[in-house]
């Protein structure tokens, strides 16, 4: 075992022993990843299914095109990565590669012994309690294990490539890899969690989520004008508008900037997570007994208060099929076809929508989005 007293943070953060997974898991990614612990030597199958993935020549080849952090090599984010495995107890500390790449990204791979990659992009954008939020998002998906979404993304992915000349079969793959990019980003907003448990610093987090957005240019940009954005998109416009956002953020593997950053404050000021700095969270010697059940069912909880507190049109319709409304399909019709506008302001904006999204929308926005 690793003598934790060698990574100690750089500056104090309050550390949790023994915490577990489950402390930061949204709530639909806890519930599958809770039913997928359940099922003895799954990971086994998924790797043999792969056939490609081997986490030795994976390691192999960053070691031969990367830089590997080091005391001597990127010091301040190697410390950063050994800061995160101590905040939140994880024994073996992940290998932290750089690697050269203009483009901003982070991610984690391997299953057994997950190595993180953050490009040099990323490192030349963000400030340090910027960069140690991403990397404690990483170490997230490490103690979460993650990485099989990715695995089983991409088996799945070829599958679908290769019998995509089957009557119906692609569709039933794809139909799959899209409830799999659902828990992807549910898994995301996981490790944003995780991410700020082990930064400790709300305000760096939502920082680092408008860069990814916005770029470099931090004094041009206001984190609560940010905020304002992100409920701008919420409420959406139109019934219109709820249609378009489903079809743009189907195909993502991530969920939208705005989105992150809204639902982390909102995570930031919930009693869960006030909970969790007080020392009452889930421990790890408790994981063998979570219920599957209790799982799903707070799964199920989390996206029913979703649609009824959503400001988005899309889910106002949802409600209303849900009681039972026997208007659904005239707003429906009044929507898409324009009649029963009375409302000036309101049709003004939504009509510019409706030249750009509706006649041609549902075409070349799904084209788009792909």
């Amino acid at each position: 075992m690793t003598d934790t007293t060698a990574k100690a943070p750089s500056r104090r953060r309050q550390r949790f022993p023994e915490i577990s997974t489950r402390a930061w898991e949204h709530p639909a990614d806890r519930s599958a990843l809770v039913a997928l612990r359940k099922l003895t030597g799954f990971d086994d199958v998924l790797k043999k299914l792969a056939g490609l993935v081997s986490e030795r020549s994976i390691r192999l080849m960053f070691l031969a095109t990367a830089v590997k952090t080091s005391e001597r090599q990127f010091p301040e984010l190697y410390n950063m990565v050994r800061d995160a495995a101590y905040v939140l107890d994880l024994d073996k500390v992940p290998e932290l590669y750089v690697s050269q790449d203009p483009t901003v990204n982070a991610y984690c791979i391997g299953i057994d012994t997950p190595v993180i990659v953050v490009t040099s992009g990323l490192v030349e954008l963000l400030d340090e309690e910027e960069l140690r939020s991403v990397i404690g998002h990483e170490v997230g998906h490490a103690m979460s294990g993650h990485a099989v979404y990715r695995t089983m993304l991409l088996v799945l992915t070829n599958i679908a490539a290769r019998i995509a000349w089957v009557p119906l079969g692609n569709l039933a793959i794809m139909a799959i890899v899209t409830a799999l990019k659902e828990w992807f980003r549910k898994a995301e907003l996981s490790s944003d969690r995780a991410g700020l448990l082990a930064g400790q610093d709300l305000q760096a987090s939502m920082r680092a989520l408008m860069k990814l957005a916005g770029g470099h240019n931090l004094a041009e940009m206001n984190v609560d004008a940010f905020l304002e954005q992100a409920a701008e998109y919420e409420k959406a416009g139109d019934l219109r508008d709820g249609v378009l956002k489903l079809l743009q953020v189907l195909p993502q593997s991530h969920p939208f900037a705005v989105v992150r950053v809204a639902q982390l404050k909102k995570w930031a000021e919930s009693d869960e997570y006030r909970s969790v700095l007080a020392g009452a969270y889930p421990r790890r010697t408790d994981d063998a007994e979570t219920s599957v059940g209790d799982q799903w069912k707070a799964a199920a909880d989390h996206y029913t208060t979703s649609v009824k507190e959503s400001k988005d049109p899309l889910m106002g319709l949802i409600r209303d099929v849900a009681g039972g409304a026997a208007t659904v399909g005239g707003k429906l019709r009044d929507t898409f076809t324009g009649a029963g506008r009375t409302n000036g302001s309101g049709s003004s904006g939504n009509g510019n929508g409706t030249a750009s999204g509706n006649g041609n929308g549902n075409g070349s926005g799904s084209r788009d989005a792909d």
